[in-house]
């Protein structure tokens, strides 16, 4: 942005004064990160209006067709033509020359026709199909113009000669010839036709005139001279021996206004009818003029008579009525050498000496081109979404905040702008008063961040539960952090029973020198990788916790007697009579145990037992039996069968016993699982009444046989085990009551590993 101007770039890179669209988008974001991520943003949000506006080294000139439709552009290296078609945006073809092109004009109305003025004193004529025609010319061209009524092509040169080539007869005719009557002039720099009137108009080099013929006559008409006294004086190149030239030139379409641009710097603006100029504009650089330009035709917003000048480090678009203000100045990235503006819109193309041709899009100097419509649309929207407030830089304060800054004695004055209740002040001045008015504001708001800062450190030092950080076998670290605890506290106590001072005492909670098995990074693994996982589900683990997998089997324990007692007597101290008013027997049973407690008083009676206390805690016991129903269960002696043939063999073992009771009609109630270490796992379920003990060999814990008498009070669980009653007597032999006396035979030889026949 430039003078509050947008200037947008959409080729080639972008401009010191200029962004282009979508690194405008993204201005904010790369202002705030500097480097490697604003430069990532800026190339990867370029675009290319025109894909492959570039050359291999640098571009030389570049000109439109008059129909609009087609850029011709020359450069270097190796020296080339090139075309795009506007419509496609895309480049049309490129064409190698044998020299690098100084200038060139077009002969029709389209890109077909073009006669090209090479640095090797070649003229080249180019057709649709290529190179048509090549001529030479006396000395080193400077320019070239193509006079379309009398299809004469004029090339200025070193010396004073205007070479005129006719191409409806193809042939050279008498140049024209340029005379000084002060000084000899070395060259002419630059060519221009008048679109009105066809006038001829000559830059000079060395005398700083500007001379004008007259076509048809071929004669001088007029000679322009430049104030060369008032330009070399405010140039930085100022001195005696110092030459003017003018270097460029551009007529108007009224006929009477030109634009001369010299090698100052300075760019003059003249009416043909008087020898002063209404208008100068210097470039500052001290740098010949490249191109000047009119711009009609174009927005609104411009007018009329906005003026164009390059020289190659800045471009500058001013008014000609006020030339000491710049509408807009681009500065670009490389230098230039030629500039193209299209007529009737805000884009301006260069040819420069690096390798993409930048364009520039000004909206507010006019429209974007019929085949880059597209611009506008991008542009608008952008500047709806950007537009920055009226008030952005102002803050809205009431009466009594104006009052409380002792701003109240500017209401009336244009510092405060009156606004629905409150008024709008300068953001500075707020700034600035509210600093007065307060000075201790920074200190006391840095003391609150501090603060705050602080109160979160302490919050996080705070744990209203240990967190154990490990990631598999949670159960076992507990059980381990338990221990340690209950470890802890002994000593504790035991240190405190010692009587040791109290120096020591405070000492308790000092770390331990040695390592708890959780923080030991020999152990680290069986609490952070999942191959050390506990399967608890296992047979393993229920045979080393044996506790543990039938609690997890049956839910949890069911209380002890002392556990009663401790839970009674504290419902007895903190209830009074009863806490538990939903069982009328519960009720009735506690009033009357928690009368009997109090009846009974131990100083009237020293020596004395409360016996009916002592019956109250054997009923609330016996209740919690029936309610938990324990699964202790008495475990019987093994007796063998007396009569039958399943119990014939008596040296059988328990394994082929129980696997030959077992029932086959029905699932039986017992389970036995044998593992391959030799072990045994035994599961039953109880019975629903009382049962023999010979049938739970034969039936396997089923109903009683018919004819057998069942014990009274006996519950059998099948594979030998029963639950109350008494031990019966059993007849038995003196080798069952002795045990084995002999040895037995049919056994594996350890010395010959066979079986052998032994005599008992």
């Amino acid at each position: 942005m430039s003078g509050g101007v947008k200037v947008y770039t959409v080729n080639g890179a972008t401009a010191g004064s200029s962004s282009s669209l979508p690194d405008w988008l993204t201005r904010k974001r790369a202002a705030k990160g500097k480097g490697k991520r604003a430069i990532r943003e800026q190339v990867e949000g370029t675009i290319e209006l025109i894909q492959g506006f570039e050359f291999p080294e640098a571009s030389n000139r570049i000109k439109c067709t008059r129909d609009g439709h087609h850029i011709v552009a020359t450069g270097t290296y190796k020296p080339q033509i090139r075309v795009w078609d506007l419509d496609q945006l895309s480049q049309k073809f490129e064409r190698h020359t044998d020299a690098e092109n100084v200038d060139f004009a077009m002969l029709s109305d389209d890109w077909t026709k073009s006669i090209h003025l090479q640095n090797d004193r070649t003229v080249e004529l180019h057709t649709q199909g290529g190179h048509h025609y090549r001529t030479r010319i006396p000395r080193f061209g400077r320019s070239i113009a193509y006079h379309f009524p009398s299809c004469d092509a004029y090339i200025a040169a070193s010396g004073n000669e205007i070479y005129r080539l006719n191409l409806d007869q193809g042939r050279f005719m008498n140049p024209l010839v340029l005379a000084h009557e002060d000084d000899e002039i070395s060259g002419v720099n630059i060519i221009d036709i008048n679109p009105a009137h066809q006038l001829l108009a000559f830059g000079v080099e060395g005398n700083g005139t500007v001379q004008f013929w007259d076509p048809r006559s071929r004669s001088s008409v007029g000679t322009l001279q430049i104030p060369k006294s008032r330009l070399m004086h405010s140039s930085v190149e100022s001195t005696e021996s110092a030459t003017l030239s003018v270097t460029a030139i551009s007529s108007r379409y009224d006929g009477l206004s030109y634009a001369v641009g010299t090698s100052t710097g300075h760019t003059l603006l003249y009416d043909i009818r008087s020898v002063r100029p209404f208008a100068t504009k210097d470039q500052g650089y001290g740098l010949p003029v490249k191109n000047v330009a009119w711009i009609d035709g174009g927005s609104k917003m411009v007018g009329e008579g906005m003026v164009i000048s390059a020289d190659k480090k800045v471009i500058k678009i001013w008014d000609r009525t006020t030339p000491s203000a710049n509408f807009v100045s681009i500065t670009p990235a490389n230098d230039l050498n030629d500039l193209l503006h299209l007529p009737g819109s805000g884009l301006i193309l260069t040819a420069n000496e690096g390798i993409q041709m930048a364009t520039y899009y000004v909206p507010q100097l006019g429209p974007a081109p019929r085949w880059a419509g597209f611009l506008e649309n991008i542009t608008e929207e952008m500047e709806d979404t950007t537009t920055r407030s009226v008030y952005e830089d102002f803050k809205f304060l009431e009466r009594s905040e104006l009052k409380t800054l002792g701003l109240d004695h500017l209401i009336g004055t244009p510092t405060l702008k009156p606004y629905m209740h409150g008024y709008f002040v300068s953001l500075k001045l707020y700034e600035a008063a509210r600093l007065i008015a307060n000075p201790f504001a920074y200190a006391e708001h840095r003391e609150k961040l501090v603060r705050e800062k602080m109160d979160k450190m302490v919050e996080s030092r705070i744990r209203t539960k240990k967190d154990i950080g490990v990631k598999v076998n949670k159960a076992l670290a507990e059980k381990i952090l338990r221990e340690e605890e209950k470890a802890k506290k002994r000593t504790e106590r035991r240190k405190q029973k010692q009587g040791e001072t109290e120096e020591n005492e405070m000492q308790v909670d000092a770390p331990d020198d040695q390592t708890s098995v959780l923080h030991d990074p020999r152990f680290a693994a069986v609490f952070q990788d999942k191959d050390y996982a506990i399967d608890e589900s296992s047979r393993e683990y229920a045979l080393l916790n044996p506790s543990a997998a039938a609690q997890q089997r049956s839910g949890p324990r069911p209380k002890t007697a002392v556990e009663d007692e401790e839970e009674e007597s504290e419902k007895s101290s903190s209830d009074g009579l009863s806490s538990d008013n939903g069982d009328d027997d519960s009720d009735s049973d506690n009033s009357s145990d928690a009368g009997e407690l109090t009846k009974f008083d131990p100083r009237t009676r020293p020596g004395q037992q409360n016996v009916r206390m002592q019956e109250a805690y054997s009923r609330t016991r016996e209740r919690n039996r029936l309610a938990h129903r324990p699964s202790n269960v008495n475990l019987v002696p093994m007796r063998a069968q007396a009569d039958g043939d399943r119990s014939a063999d008596r040296g059988a073992t328990f394994g082929q016993r129980r696997g030959a009771s077992a029932p086959k009609q029905r699932e039986p109630l017992s389970r036995t699982n044998v593992a391959v270490d030799g072990g045994m796992e035994i599961s039953w379920m109880p019975s629903s009444g009382p049962q023999d003990v010979d049938d739970m060999l034969v039936s396997g814990g089923g109903a009683p046989k018919k004819g057998k008498t069942k014990r009274p009070g006996v519950e059998t669980f099948g594979a030998g085990m029963e639950k109350g009653g008494s031990h019966l007597s059993v007849s038995m032999d003196e080798s069952e009551r002795k045990g084995r006396t002999h040895r037995r035979t049919g056994v594996r030889s350890g010395s010959k590993n066979v079986f052998r026949k032994m005599d008992g």
